[in-house]
């Protein structure tokens, strides 16, 4: 019976990765859509492990102890994280579109709650049991480090220390809201969590640790009256900070960097409400009225406060920005007020109905992105990024390339990555990547390697169609073009995923291509790629057809010493279990490069070319 208990475990937990893909497309509500939608997304990349262990005909999928009805506890630890997930999605989809300070910290917290168990329960599965492909393998690797960072965003349990970077995270139940101060020591406090835990669980731990301040915000107490209870000496410590609750954005629930007051007069940090009203929402998120206007005006005043409050607590801003001074390398302070009013005039033109005021502005911003790192914060943070992405779409070229330019040159700045990414720019820079001019496209794909720095988002451009048109640009594009697509392909492909979506797109045929042209002046790229795309089987098959082993073979002998390296690298991978190539090496006479490469060649070229020939002579023993 146990196999049939096998199949239903493992039906059952696809079923409810599908109810969860199901809650999703009911719609979320409120500030907590982008929540929701990262949640089910990552979900639902579980699908293809779930299925693989259900048609798994090996070891039985329970051990012995399923003849008496209970499973293995990574299954029931799966199966009560996705309940919990489900739970949390219904919930939030059904909430109102604003909700009251207290139930929007709960529901952070219980995301965060959700988040953690999914990532401890998919570590508990026993994938070497179930031979889950390595394709599979990597991809829940991919889901379970998105999940580990989105825990982090959350609090990770144990917040960073405070800074005007990484603030203020909080853990919230039942009107329980804490902070805490971490130093090196947390990892340990973590890692000896239970499965299930609460507010309090954590808070008692931390508690009987010296080393850690748990501090009670004044403005939240329980239920009944009666404020969270705290080692009083702890409390008294100067760094158990607490920020005032006018300084918390509404909607984020985190330090406000821009204030702005929208014409209700409520004040909300500029890029969460320009989000809101981005998403079509033309109500003030706080008190549901109407805006008459869509004006965001700056919170001098309050920015004040936020930057003195910052500086009388030692809580150093990551922009060194204060009341409109930049803080430089020697401690000193550079006034940049009329740089930041200058900014926002550009950034506002951006929008303008006047072609040639667009295009102007768009060639400014695209200049000063350029200059510094002090002026990519700026302009991102005067809410450039998502009126560049609209651009993005424009039928004026010029216009178009200075606004993929502006975007590529912010994306240097790591912080604005997961602004253009919330801003939905990769749709709009695959669109420039197929038709746009050659210097528009060519800025186009170093973008998508820009972005793709961050693993999350390789998943998110892997799906978007970005790798066609890379590969149609490696394949036709300018020299500067080739290089561009090259390396954001590589970096593409190093998520399993997107290899095979590689391989479809035809990079194979433009691989050879550039292995045989007699300029040799794209040999490098080509086989760096190659050799992450050998270990993937529809790839082996590919590029063993596209009659690639000779050309691998020529190159041992003929090769720069990293040709060489990479060629037998490549060969190694396609030769692994396939002795039909094996046979192909010895009757091309690979032996003789392969065994001066063995004396003469990098560590790496000696490693593969001795496993190579250690293959090939038990072959002949065959």
């Amino acid at each position: 019976m146990a196999g049939a208990d096998h199949h239903h475990r493992a039906s059952e937990l696809l079923q409810l990765v599908h109810d969860v893909v199901g809650v999703d497309k009911s719609g979320a509500a409120g500030v907590f859509r982008k929540e929701c939608t990262d949640l089910v997304r990552r979900i639902a990349l579980l699908t293809h492990l779930f299925e693989e262990i259900r048609d798994f005909k090996g070891r039985e999928f329970l051990n012995a102890s399923t003849s008496s009805g209970s499973s293995e506890p990574w299954v029931s630890d799966l199966v009560t994280a996705l309940l919990a997930a489900k739970r949390l999605l219904v919930n939030s989809s059904c909430a109102a579109p604003v909700l009251a300070e207290e139930a929007r910290k709960k529901i952070s917290f219980h995301f965060q709650c959700a988040t953690w168990k999914l990532e401890k329960a998919l570590g508990g599965v026993p994938y070497d049991q179930f031979k889950i492909s390595e394709e599979v393998e990597e991809q829940v690797a991919l889901v379970r480090s998105q999940l580990r960072r989105a825990i982090e965003r959350y609090g990770s349990l144990v917040t960073r220390k405070m800074s005007f970077h990484g603030l203020p995270q909080s853990l919230v139940e039942s009107g329980k809201w804490v902070h805490v101060v971490e130093d090196n020591s947390t990892s340990k406090m973590t890692d000896s969590l239970p499965k299930s835990f609460s507010a309090d669980d954590l808070v008692h731990k931390l508690q009987r640790m010296s080393n850690f301040r748990v501090a009670e915000s004044p403005s939240l107490c329980l239920k009944n009256g009666t404020h969270v209870d705290g080692d009083e000496d702890m409390n008294k410590k100067p760094d158990a900070t607490v920020i005032p609750a006018d300084f918390i954005c509404p909607i984020s629930l985190e330090l406000m960097r821009d204030p702005v007051i929208v014409a209700t007069g409520q004040t909300y940090e500029r890029s969460y409400i320009q989000r809101w009203i981005d998403c079509g929402n033309t109500t003030c998120p706080k008190t549901q009225q109407k805006l008459q206007n869509l004006t965001l005006t700056p919170n001098y005043v309050l920015r004040s406060l936020v930057a003195q409050w910052c500086i009388d607590n030692n809580i150093e801003q990551p922009t060194g920005l204060t009341n409109g001074k930049l803080k430089k390398s020697d401690g000193s302070f550079r006034d940049i007020s009329g740089d930041i009013a200058t900014i926002r005039a550009l950034v506002s033109k951006l929008a303008s109905r006047s072609i040639e005021k667009r295009r102007a502005a768009a060639s400014e911003i695209r200049s000063l992105s350029k200059r510094s790192t002090d002026n990519r914060i700026l302009i991102a943070e005067a809410g450039a990024i998502p009126v560049l992405v609209n651009l993005l779409t424009v039928d004026d070229g010029l216009t178009q390339e200075n606004a993929v330019t502006s975007i590529l040159n912010l994306s240097i700045y790591e912080n604005n990555k997961g602004l253009i990414m919330l801003a939905g720019a990769v749709p709009s820079i695959v669109q420039v990547l197929r038709s746009g001019s050659m210097e528009a496209r060519e800025n186009a794909a170093a973008t998508i390697f820009s972005l793709s720095l961050a693993d999350e988002n390789k998943i998110i451009i892997g799906a978007s169609g970005a790798i066609q048109a890379l590969v149609e640009l490696l394949q036709n594009g300018s020299t500067r073009g080739k290089k561009d697509a090259a390396t954001a392909l590589f970096n593409l492909c190093i998520y399993q995923g997107n290899k095979g979506r590689a391989i479809r797109a035809g990079i194979i045929t433009a691989l050879l291509k550039m292995l045989t042209d007699s300029s040799n002046c794209m040999v490098d790229e080509a086989l760096t790629i190659m050799s992450v795309l050998a270990n993937h089987q529809e790839a082996k098959v590919t590029i063993v057809k596209a009659g690639t082993i000779p050309v691998l073979i020529d190159l041992l002998r003929t090769g720069l010493p990293r040709n060489k390296e990479n060629a037998s690298a490549i060969l190694l991978a396609l030769c692994k279990r396939e002795t039909e190539n094996l046979a192909c090496l010895s009757r091309l006479g690979a032996v003789i490069p392969l065994t001066e490469l063995t004396k003469s060649g990098t560590e790496r070229a000696k490693r593969k070319a001795s496993s190579l020939l250690e293959h090939l002579r038990k072959l002949q023993h065959v």
